[in-house]
């Protein structure tokens, strides 16, 4: 998470200059979440594949991003080892050797 302290700490300084700590539980920051990810795939409906708003493509990662920190924050979480741990997983769900420039799922390899 230490990479990541400057802009959780922006994060966190925006949610409590607005008392909003009292709404971030880890089922509504889940939820929020979910709402957020939904309108990034509402950009490219009916779209061709890079045929997007980009100022508006920022706008959505951004809230994705900050759900996501705060659920990080809440459950006192170290972005930086979950992701390697979940590198980890995928690493030995889909071995180099049978899954270089192959999109088959891990199961079916």
């Amino acid at each position: 998470m230490e990479g990541f302290k400057t802009i959780i700490n922006k994060i966190l300084e925006f949610r409590d200059e607005r008392d909003w700590e009292q709404f971030h539980n880890s089922k509504d920051l889940a939820l929020a979440l979910s709402v957020e990810t939904s309108e990034l795939l509402e950009l490219f409906l009916w779209k061709d594949n890079e045929d997007f708003n980009l100022d508006k493509l920022k706008d959505e990662l951004a809230d994705i991003l900050m759900y996501a920190f705060l659920l990080v924050e809440k459950n006192d979480l170290d972005i930086n080892q979950i992701i390697l741990d979940k590198i980890k997983k995928n690493a030995d769900k889909y071995p180099v050797d049978k899954a270089k420039g192959n999109s088959t799922k891990y199961n079916e390899l």
